[in-house]
């Protein structure tokens, strides 16, 4: 901006005034904002000084006043400069923004809707504030900064909102990633947890920094501010219809007219009130005018994408068309050897219809004996089946039997284990003692005999097992033979 010559018939404003002034403004890109308590005041950047002049005159008011201009503009040069007023301003136009939205809905004392201003402009603004120091990303059509990437990680940081972005991600009318974005603010503002998600995303900066500079405001302190700011929209109750609205195309425009008001009006000074006014005024158009640019540059890149797309369909269209005519000649020919055919299959049908019957009995005669010959054979295999049953539960039997007399043998031995143990202990004591040697020889003898005996009957009992075991294999292969000669 160039700077203000004085006019003869408005007062000149003193520096004072204007480092007055300076202390109470905020900046925005290219013009400040001054706060006068809940609301607004555009400023030209070029009328305000930041160092008083402590001798001011009417003469070298303005050229020093153009000095601390240029000073002013080299300091706003610097790139963390300039982001560090923005993060600010953003900051402050939350806040007015919040304010007014909870007062005004209190106010109203009823649901809100999409149509609702203070909302709509709630969202605009934080939509900025997302898109503050966003990555750009390379596309095919160009450079895209979207701030759904990062929306989409507080699924994974708060479960709760995975039903959020499931929704989100359902809506048919939804294509761009910037209305995805804005479908989800306002999902999670009537969820009330708005600030419950941003609060989360905030504190994951690791993550975050895939998609924000580090300069960017929701990676800064003013990020935190504005998540806890959010806590007062909880008290609002809000309802939208996002399947009819168009969320991609939306122009995201401050309207500043919602906020401003003449700071000057309350000290009498109509001169500067004047200028302050037409300031204003002119501010306001070039940032409408800023936006309108971009949104136009966006336009004409979709129109350059859809011409793009347009010239693709029109090939295919006319491969396609050259394809059907192909298919059409196709499809005459397949006609005409078809109705050749049919002619043919005609005249070969009447000569082999007198075959075709004796055929055809032949065919019956032999399906009836084929059926009878099923029948026989299924039968017999419900006797063999029942055989096989029978002589499962036989093998289950002598099983039952051997396991039995498998343990009567393994109590056999055990008692013959200790009878040879009670004849060596008799043994050992007939060795140590002389009395009793007759009485213990007869012991000894009586013990042999049965020990004799009992080896016998195990013999006996092993040779049984034995006989079992050749019975259950004559069985089992029985059972065998029967099985293939079913099959």
């Amino acid at each position: 901006m160039s700077a203000l010559t004085p006019q003869s018939d408005m007062p000149t404003p003193t520096t004072d005034k204007i480092t007055q002034a300076a202390m109470e403004t905020i900046y925005l890109c290219k013009f400040r904002v001054s706060m006068d308590g809940e609301w607004l005041c555009l400023r030209e950047l070029d009328d305000i000084s930041l160092t008083p002049d402590p001798e001011p005159t009417h003469e070298d008011s303005w050229e020093d006043l153009t000095d601390l201009v240029e000073q002013l503009r080299d300091d706003t040069e610097d790139p963390n400069y300039l982001m560090a007023n923005e993060r600010m301003n953003l900051m402050n136009m939350a806040k007015l923004s919040i304010k007014g939205l909870i007062e005004s809905a209190l106010n109203l004392g009823r649901t809100l809707d999409s149509d609702y201003a203070p909302l709509q402009q709630f969202f605009v603004v934080m939509e900025h504030c997302l898109k503050h120091g966003l990555k750009a990303k390379k596309t095919f059509l160009g450079q895209n900064k979207s701030f759904w990437g990062a929306l989409e990680l507080v699924e994974k940081l708060v479960p709760e909102a995975g039903e959020i972005t499931a929704s989100v991600k359902d809506l048919p009318g939804l294509k761009t990633p910037a209305g995805r974005g804005r479908a989800w603010l306002r999902l999670a503002l009537m969820q009330k947890k708005l600030s419950e998600y941003m609060k989360a995303l905030i504190n994951r900066k690791d993550l975050l920094s895939e998609f924000y500079e580090p300069n960017a405001l929701i990676m800064e302190e003013e990020g935190h501010i504005i998540a806890g700011l959010l806590v007062g929209l909880n008290v609002i109750d809000a309802n939208f219809c996002m399947k009819g609205e168009d969320l991609d195309s939306q122009v995201g425009v401050i309207d500043f007219s919602m906020y401003l008001k003449d700071t000057n009006s309350s000290k009498g000074n109509e001169g500067d009130g004047q200028i302050t006014a037409i300031l204003d005024q002119k501010n306001y158009v070039e940032e409408l005018n800023r936006h309108l640019s971009a949104t136009v540059n966006n336009l004409q890149a979709k129109v350059d994408a859809l011409e793009k797309s347009n010239t693709k369909l029109t090939e295919e269209l006319a491969v396609a068309n050259n394809r059907i005519i192909t298919l059409q000649e196709e499809m005459e020919r397949v006609k005409e050897e078809s109705s050749y055919l049919l002619e043919s299959n005609r005249k070969v049908t009447k000569q082999d219809r007198t075959a075709d019957g004796l055929a055809l009995s032949e065919a019956r005669k032999q399906l009836k004996e084929e059926t009878q010959l099923r029948l026989d054979v299924e039968k017999e295999l419900e006797v063999q089946i029942g055989m096989r049953q029978e002589m499962e539960l036989a093998m289950k039997m002598l099983e039952k039997d051997v396991c039995e007399k498998q343990d009567a043998l393994v109590a056999l031995r055990q008692q013959l284990d200790d009878l040879r143990a009670l004849k060596h202990e008799l043994s050992f004591k007939l060795q140590s003692s002389d009395l009793g040697v007759k009485q213990r020889s007869e012991l000894n003898s009586r013990l042999e005999e049965k020990t004799n005996q009992m080896a016998a009957t195990i013999k006996q009992l092993e040779q049984s097992e034995k006989d079992l075991v050749k019975q259950a294999k004559a069985l089992n292969s029985a059972a065998n033979k029967l099985i293939h000669k079913h099959h």
